[in-house]
């Protein structure tokens, strides 16, 4: 393998703004990873802080608060397990069963990924020109590449480049990048190790998230090469994609790294969203409407990079919702990955939420229970066409309902 990177430089979309702007410089030392703002940016008019308190526009070189080793603004741009493979891959030649994302830095991710990132980032090895990495693959291509990938096969010369603008997205998921003219799009794949129709089960409960009344990113099922793919469109690029929107995940709002994931809590981001946040109440209470979506779908895994806030250089704003993914389950007992309240308590029953409802997400009693029987009246009412938007067959549908989608746990004691 090549040398470690052990410097990169920021780019940064300003608000409004169709071209990057170098924003400042990454470096490391040790496990650190310092950030300095360019001179040229701190002098610019309209220039914002890449996020705050971690950033802070001033001179001189900038430390990771707390116990984290990069500014989670900048973790949050960088790619997640899957991105990381393909571009281990990429470097290697091959995958094996003993191959280890963790043998690269954070600096070679950031440079090696595709450009065309979540956010209004970017990183480059040059602070005064700029360099789109892109492969122009096709749907079926890419689709063709993660498949070879997941098996374990070399990638051929046509296709090494194919996954490069997946690379730069969340998740661990195959995932990757499109454009369709003014569309910007992230392509969710099958997988072959998926246990059940994961993508069209996201899809149905996309598709219920938006008629219960949820802010929610817009999907749409195809098929690729005989693979289901779920399209997403991205609420991170503006005006057909011309402009890049800055957002952070609920983990960097928490002032929390991948390693600290675990003490992240719903309770602690309603605080936040009471101090920080544009429109504090009408956010609070789509937050607990999601949290209710999610106990009523059984997507349990809601952990704080699976939340996101647009952040403007002064305040925040819940971005739409995104990743809700009905989880396996048997039946019985079931807990989201963020307590939902102060207390702890974490079970997937809609009842249990309703306690929480005023001191932390301020709301009444009867608004909370009005929330929950909208969403199960909804939810039953709707199933049918929302399940034939997913493409879901008599089967699937089957197995999904009243195991994934409406659990009798979740129900026990919410009426």
């Amino acid at each position: 393998m090549t040398s470690e990177a052990t410097e990169a430089f920021v780019w940064a979309w300003l608000p409004g703004a169709s071209e990057p702007i170098a924003a400042g410089r990454l470096e490391t030392s040790g496990e650190i990873v310092y950030f300095t703002y360019g001179r040229s940016y701190l002098d610019r008019f309209g220039a914002i802080p890449l996020y705050l308190p971690e950033l802070p526009l001033r001179q001189g070189r900038i430390r990771p608060p707390g116990g984290l080793t990069v500014a989670g603004c900048i973790r949050d741009s960088g790619p997640d397990a899957w991105g990381q493979r393909v571009i281990l891959q990429r470097r290697s030649g091959y995958l094996t069963a003993n191959s280890d994302t963790g043998d690269l830095g954070l600096l070679t991710y950031l440079l090696e990924s595709g450009s065309d990132r979540i956010g209004a980032l970017d990183f480059q090895t040059s602070a005064t020109a700029y360099e789109a990495r892109t492969s122009g693959a096709t749907l079926d291509e890419m689709v063709t590449a993660a498949d070879r990938l997941e098996g374990g096969l070399p990638l051929l010369p046509t296709l090494e480049t194919a996954l490069l603008d997946g690379t730069s997205v969340g998740g661990a998921r195959p995932k990757v990048l499109l454009n369709d003219g003014d569309r910007r799009l992230i392509a969710k794949l099958s997988s072959r190790s998926d246990p059940y129709p994961v993508v069209r089960a996201e899809a149905v409960a996309m598709e219920l998230a938006r008629r219960v009344g949820l802010d929610v990113a817009l999907t749409e099922v195809t098929e690729a090469l005989g693979h289901d793919v779920l399209l997403v469109d991205r609420f991170d690029r503006p005006e057909c994609g011309r402009q890049r929107r800055m957002l952070v995940s609920a983990l960097t709002i928490l002032n929390l790294d991948v390693m600290m994931a675990r003490y992240a809590t719903y309770y602690d981001l309603a605080d936040a969203i009471r101090s920080r946040f544009a429109e504090p109440k009408q956010a609070l209470r789509e937050l607990f409407s999601r949290i209710i979506f999610n106990i009523c779908v059984s997507n349990t895994d809601d952990h704080a990079r699976n939340h996101a806030a647009f952040w403007d250089g002064k305040i925040l704003t819940l971005t739409p919702a995104y990743d809700i993914c009905p989880q396996p389950r048997s039946g019985g007992e079931a807990t989201q990955a963020m307590a939902i309240r102060r207390d702890g308590y974490r079970y997937s029953q809609l009842a249990g939420c309703v306690v929480a409802a005023s001191d932390t997400y301020l709301l009444s009693k009867n608004e909370a229970k009005d929330i929950i029987d909208h969403q199960v009246d909804t939810i039953r009412s709707e199933w049918g066409e929302a399940a034939d938007v997913a493409r879901l067959t008599s089967v699937e549908r089957d197995r999904l309902w009243g195991r994934q989608i409406l659990n009798p746990y979740a129900l026990e004691d919410a009426a």
